[in-house]
C-alpha cells in the first residue's frame, strides 16, 4: 500500500460491516456505515450526546467522548508516528503485538479501541432489551440463559478492581467468554489473560459513570444493560464466524 499515513487513517476509519446495518437502523442512531475493524481515527459519535438519558446522562457523554476518548486517539497516533509503525498495520494487528510496543501504545491504542466499539454498540434505552437470533442462540448454549449471562458479565465489572474493562468475547475456537482487563487493556492484546475478539465491552472507569452515579457501579452496572444495541453485538459475531 503507498499511500500516505493519512491516506490510510481515512480509509481504515471506512471500513464497514458487511451486513446491511444501513439499511435497517435508524440514521438519528447509528451511522449509515459501521465498522468491521476499528480505525486509528475518532469516529463522529453516533447520536446525541443526551440520546442515552436516563441511563448515561448528556454531560458524561460529552466529556467522556471529547475529552477522555479524544485523547487516547491523539496520543495513539503520536505513539505511531514515534514507534515507526507500518502504514498497512491494522490497529486490530497492533494490539495483537502490543508487547512489542511503549507502554503508551498500549494504553492509547486500547483506549481508543475500547471507546470506539463502545460507542458503536450503545443506542437510547431499550425496553425488555435482549439479544436475538443467532447470537441469543449462542449465549443461551455458552452461558445456560440471558439472565445468567448478565449475572457474569455484571459480576465482571464489579468485580474490576480500580479501572478497566467487561467483555463478551468470541474466542479463536468460536466460543462466548466473559472476561475483564484492566485499565485499557483488552482482549485482542497478546497479553491478555484471555483472548478473543471483543463483541461488547462495559466501560467501569469512574470517569464513564461517576458523576450520575458516583460510587454506585452496581447502578449503573445494572441500568446499562438497556442501552447495549444487541443489532451491533449480532452483527460484531457474525462478523467473527
Amino acid at each position: 500500500m503507498s499511500t500516505s499515513r493519512r491516506q490510510f487513517l481515512a480509509n481504515t476509519g471506512k471500513a464497514t460491516l458487511a451486513v446491511g446495518l444501513s439499511q435497517i437502523l435508524p440514521a438519528n442512531i447509528l451511522l449509515a456505515q459501521q465498522q468491521a475493524t476499528i480505525g486509528f481515527t475518532q469516529q463522529p459519535l453516533p447520536y446525541a450526546f443526551n440520546a442515552l438519558e436516563p441511563v448515561i446522562d448528556a454531560l458524561t457523554m460529552e466529556l467522556h467522548y471529547t475529552k477522555h476518548a479524544a485523547a487516547y486517539a491523539k496520543a495513539l497516533n503520536e505513539a505511531i508516528v514515534a514507534e515507526k509503525v507500518g502504514t498497512t498495520t491494522t490497529l486490530e494487528q497492533l494490539l495483537g503485538n502490543i508487547s512489542k510496543y511503549s507502554t503508551k501504545m498500549r494504553n492509547n491504542g486500547g483506549g481508543h479501541y475500547n471507546h470506539e466499539l463502545f460507542w458503536s454498540t450503545m443506542q437510547a434505552p431499550q425496553a425488555n432489551n435482549a439479544p436475538y437470533g443467532k447470537l441469543a442462540d449462542a449465549i443461551n448454549a455458552s452461558f445456560g440463559s440471558f439472565a445468567t449471562f448478565q449475572t457474569k458479565l455484571s459480576d465482571a465489572a464489579k468485580a474490576r478492581f480500580g479501572s478497566g474493562w467487561a467483555w463478551l468475547v468470541i474466542t479463536p475456537n468460536k466460543q462466548l467468554v466473559v472476561t475483564s482487563t484492566p485499565n485499557q487493556d483488552n482482549p485482542l492484546m497478546d497479553v491478555a489473560e484471555v483472548k478473543g475478539t471483543p463483541l461488547l465491552g462495559l466501560d467501569v472507569w469512574e470517569h464513564a459513570y461517576y458523576l450520575k452515579y458516583q460510587n454506585k457501579r452496581a447502578d449503573y452496572i445494572q441500568n446499562w444493560f438497556q442501552v447495549i444495541h444487541w443489532q451491533q453485538v449480532a452483527a460484531r459475531y457474525e462478523a467473527a464466524l
